[in-house]
């Protein structure tokens, strides 16, 4: 609590010379406030338990608004269409539609071939979820379609459960490539619906912090593995190789290898037509770099390579004289809608669910970066569900799982786009060329595809240069993303994602429990108190252990945390508890060896006494002489009386008989125990556990414990645990770790236990 300034000391303060205004801001301050427990804060906050909302009832409230609110939530486009600028903004979209359409066209080709499909599934996926999208998203920039990542997850699933030796026709042994490419377009629609499935329903259950799991060195690790694995890919096409299905585990490791093995057998025509593909891309794209300021959009340099590469060997004939694979027959028109095949949905759930994650986890990271560079929001969970909206139909129209592209979502938002109006208008140019122009690229070799693929995998295979920057800034992040790549290369796509993820919350759940302990010293004239090693200024109070853990106490490191506190105070607890428990059980022993042995002159008193009073014909000197004697057992009774009246105000007394210094043990040299409890953020049952264990053992060795700093979250669970008995009391929590000093140090003094703290700052 510290004292405000009022405006018009600002306004002098603003005034005055530099020098003048630092010999203020160093003027001393003075806090006066009452010296607070938990119990009087609740009291002195008027502390109140939150009742939690009922969320599930709203969901069946029924009312004009309730109704309206829902309609433009699960519709986005019905919120901002009807207040579309069309003079200011219409231009724009039309040119970035444009730009995009002719950029997602010979993607679309290229990565339907990655996907291992006919090329013009691409254009079909290009098409419906980018329609769909317009009408559920709510980014503005992103460029939904195919995507280098998704397709080379899709085509590791088609190959593998469509694999080319399960069509070798047997009088040729050659490949039936329409029975091949119709059953894997079948599972890679199996697939887009199972991906829609699952995306959907995680959105409408709000589930979308489910990416808060992918960090972003685990993002950009796994795409850059999957980078190398669309490469990879991509090399049976550059050098016009056959190679066989691998799938599974090690199966990038094979696929080299078996490129590496065939090398001899390579198609020259096919290779030349690449690298001469290749090289055109990379100058246009340098030119756009060079000269991006001065045009006013970018030259579509992979349209221009399509038209020409078909051009040329439609005139040339590059397939019959030099052996170069075209894409071949192209289909005009939409094909209908297909229902997907529920035998594959058992085998195509774990690969649907990696794909449905990885491509939402690629869509709002983007979505986000554009909506705070623009300021507008992004609803994850309706991001979810418009993605999975976008795969479910396309997956009925045949088309395989999409997600967004970076490089397009750039080109779409630097080309003046503002809604996803420029995706309409690309998706109904990707409907024109697939209803007329779809069969002009028939003779457009594949090798030029391969190449429009690698040249646009730059930006990914960039990412290797975080080895770099996280080696500097964050090796734990580093690594995740060794950890990442290497699983992904090694064991594929969908088990290198698990292995990365688990991996990634393994090393957040070994973090909390190697946290940094800290015994805390106050900064001189200050209230604050910090790390005695670290801040050679702040010294221990005299008498009092000030402890903190830099994360939670639970489960995993509770009992790490009841060692170090134990070590760190320079008392070995456990062994002075353990001696003190010795010496107070020998005693314990003499004590009752001690009653046993004075029982037996009781019993010979009473045994001569009884003879007394039977004995009636007896002389005079043998009364005389009873009388003597039994005075004697009266007298010696009596003694034994007193030192049973002693020991049982011995017995009274026996705590002082049982404190560390009556037993002749060392005593710690602090008597009390203070716990920052601030880092503290839920509480679970091995944690109270602990704690009263800790108040516990202390308390054996003279030393009083207390809390200070619980967050009110924490104090309910607390409360809920049954943590606070007659023995733990709200009296033992405190405000703040300077209230609990001053009590603790009152508190030994004997004076009053509320004083006024009065702390100079």
């Amino acid at each position: 609590m510290g004292l405000s300034e009022a405006p018009g000391q600002r306004d002098t303060q603003a005034l005055l010379s530099t020098t003048q205004a630092m010999e203020l801001r160093r003027r001393d301050y003075h806090v006066e406030r009452p010296l607070l427990n938990q119990e009087q804060l609740e009291e002195l906050g008027s502390r109140s338990s939150v009742t939690g909302t009922l969320q599930w009832r709203t969901w069946f409230r029924c009312s004009h608004a309730r109704a309206r609110a829902l309609l433009l939530q699960y519709f986005p486009v019905l919120a901002w269409l009807p207040q579309y600028p069309v003079r200011d903004w219409l231009l724009g979209d039309l040119l970035s539609g444009l730009s995009v359409a002719i950029m997602q066209l010979p993607q679309g080709l290229a990565y339907a071939l990655l996907a291992g499909l006919p090329p013009v599934f691409g254009l079909y996926s290009s098409f419906y979820p980018v329609f769909i999208y317009f009408l559920f998203g709510t980014s503005r920039h992103i460029s939904v379609g195919t995507f280098a990542v998704m397709s080379v997850m899709v085509g590791s699933v088609t190959e593998s459960l469509a694999p080319d030796e399960a069509f070798l026709q047997a009088s040729n042994s050659t490949v039936d490539v329409v029975a091949r490419d119709a059953a894997r377009v079948q599972v890679a629609s199996t697939l887009s619906v199972l991906v829609g499935l699952f995306q959907v329903g995680l959105g409408l259950v709000h589930f979308g912090f489910v990416v808060t799991y992918l960090s972003e060195p685990l993002v950009r690790a796994y795409t850059t593995a999957a980078s190398v694995q669309v490469f990879v890919s991509q090399l049976k096409y550059v050098f016009g190789l056959h190679l066989s299905s691998h799938s599974g585990p090690l199966s990038l490791i094979y696929t080299v290898l078996e490129v590496c093995w065939k090398l001899p057998q390579t198609v020259v025509g096919t290779m030349v037509t690449a690298v001469v593909a290749g090289v055109v891309l990379v100058l246009v794209k340098l030119f756009n770099d060079k000269l991006r300021r001065q045009l006013p959009m970018p030259l579509p340099g992979e349209l221009l390579t399509l038209i020409g590469a078909t051009g040329i060997s439609y005139g040339v004939g590059l397939q019959h004289r030099f052996g170069v694979d075209v894409v071949g027959k192209i289909p005009a028109g939409l094909v209908p809608p297909v229902a997907p095949s529920p035998q594959l949905f058992a085998r195509l759930v774990g690969n649907a669910f990696a794909i449905a994650v990885v491509g939402f986890a690629i869509a709002i990271s983007l979505g986000k970066i554009f909506a705070l560079r623009h300021g507008y929001r992004v609803d994850s969970n309706q991001e979810l569900v418009a993605l999975g909206l976008s795969n479910l139909i396309g997956g009925i129209f045949q088309c395989f799982p999409v997600s967004c592209s970076m490089s397009r979502s750039l080109v779409q938002e630097s080309t003046g786009g503002n809604t996803q109006v420029a995706g309409a208008i690309s998706s109904l140019f990707i409907l024109i060329i697939i209803v007329k122009l779809g069969e002009l690229f028939q003779d457009l070799p594949k090798a030029v595809l391969a190449a429009v693929v690698i040249v646009n995998l730059k930006g990914m295979l960039m990412q290797f240069t975080d080895i770099c920057s996280l080696w500097k800034a964050n090796r734990v992040d580093l690594l995740i993303w060794l950890v990442t790549f290497v699983a992904t290369i090694l064991l594929n796509l969908d088990l290198g994602l698990a292995v990365a993820v688990v991996f990634s919350l393994l090393l957040v759940v070994v973090r909390t429990q190697l946290p940094h302990y800290a015994v805390l010293g106050q900064v001189p004239d200050t209230d604050i108190y910090r790390d005695v090693a670290e801040y050679s200024e702040a010294r221990e109070v005299p008498g009092v252990k000030v402890f903190r853990s830099s994360a939670t106490m639970y489960f995993a490191n509770a009992e790490l945390y009841s060692d170090t506190l134990k070590q760190r105070c320079g008392v070995n607890v456990d062994h002075l508890i353990s001696q003190k428990k010795k010496l107070l059980r020998k005693q314990e022993l003499k004590l009752k060896r001690l009653q046993k042995e004075n029982k037996l002159p009781k019993q010979a008193a009473a045994s001569k006494g009884t003879s007394i009073s039977i004995n009636v014909n007896t002389s005079v000197t043998d009364i005389e002489s009873n009388d003597v004697e039994g005075s004697k057992a009266k007298v010696s009774a009596g003694t034994e009386l007193e030192d049973t009246a002693a020991r049982g105000q011995e017995d009274a007394k026996a705590p002082d008989m049982s404190s560390l210094k009556t037993l002749g043990l060392p005593q710690p040299d602090f008597h009390s125990l203070i716990l920052d409890l601030s880092s503290l953020s839920f509480v679970d049952t091995v944690c109270l556990k602990s704690l009263k264990n800790i108040f516990r053992d202390f308390r054996e060795i003279e030393v009083e414990v207390y809390m200070a700093a619980c967050h009110s979250p924490v104090v309910t669970q607390l409360e809920a645990g049954h943590f606070f008995d007659a023995s733990i009391t709200k009296q033992h929590l405190f405000a703040s770790v300077h209230d609990a000093v001053i009590f603790a140090l009152q508190h030994q003094r004997s004076s009053p236990v509320n004083p006024v703290l009065v702390t100079k700052l």
